[in-house]
């Protein structure tokens, strides 16, 4: 898979079918910026489709995850003669888009948090997959500070975490600690910062070695029925369970239990 444009501010790394992404703008906080949210469009949506890929691992350098959306950039916007209303409604609707990429990304995706993650850069912790984070991480949705409502933030908080704490969050723009953050379900797990990265490679690894099918096959219907009534839901998965147990795979796997041997998958 070829680097996009401007490649240094997203770096690229493939270790045993894992898709190393690291946001490297440090000087902008590893925010959203236009050619970073263009890199991450672009980056994702590659990566669904080259089969060498399993998983991807979203991680940060510098003390910064992600501090959201490039406010200066936002400011400068102002001077259009519409005072910024299209360059925001583009903005938005990328941010909109690089999300859905991630979820509706057959691969599973995990974001490995060493820093800060605030506003728009929440949400893209919150609508990756899995989460990890070093124990010294924190998290905020802060735009009610600034006269700005986390609204779009809202979207992938309140799908991971209760209401009452979503929106304790999004009303105070309090910063949470990984602790708070673990116990509210927005990560899977806090963990020491020197051994951050080796949790989330093994992690990754792990779910590198199961069938590629069946991990598309589950993430697709986990968050397809997520929204359903739940008769609809059971029908929906039933149809899926069904599917999936006519696929080489299922078969393989469960021959393989069967017979006591490591199945051989071949992703289909």
């Amino acid at each position: 898979m070829e680097n996009p444009n401007n490649s240094e501010t997203l770096l690229q790394e493939m270790v045993d079918g894992v898709l190393r992404l690291t946001l490297n703008d440090q000087k902008r906080r590893n925010a959203l910026s236009e050619i970073m949210l263009t890199q991450l469009a672009q980056v994702f949506s590659e990566a669904a489709l080259d089969p060498s890929i399993r998983v991807i691992v979203l991680a940060a350098n510098g003390p910064a995850f992600c501090a959201g959306h490039d406010l200066k950039e936002i400011t400068a916007a102002r001077s259009a003669a519409d005072g910024g209303q299209a360059y925001f409604k583009q903005l938005f609707d990328t941010c909109a888009s690089v999300m859905q990429l991630i979820v509706n990304n057959p691969k599973p995706v995990v974001a490995e948090v060493a820093g800060v993650a605030t506003a728009a850069g929440c949400q893209l912790v919150a609508s990756c997959d899995l989460a990890l984070a070093a124990d010294t991480a924190r998290f905020a949705t802060p735009g009610v500070n600034i006269g700005l409502f986390c609204s779009t933030p809202m979207v992938a908080l309140s799908r991971n975490v209760s209401n009452k704490h979503a929106m304790e969050m999004l009303l105070t723009g309090d910063m949470i600690s990984a602790e708070k953050a673990e116990q509210i379900g927005l990560i899977n797990r806090a963990v020491s910062a020197d051994d951050l990265t080796e949790q989330t490679m093994a992690l990754a690894a792990k779910m590198a070695s199961k069938s590629s099918m069946t991990l598309a096959v589950g993430k697709r219907a986990f968050y397809q029925q997520a929204t359903m009534p739940l008769d609809d839901a059971y029908s929906y998965t039933s149809q899926v369970m069904v599917d999936n147990m006519l696929a080489h795979d299922a078969e393989e796997g469960i021959g393989a239990f069967v017979e006591k041997r490591a199945p051989v998958w071949q992703d289909k």
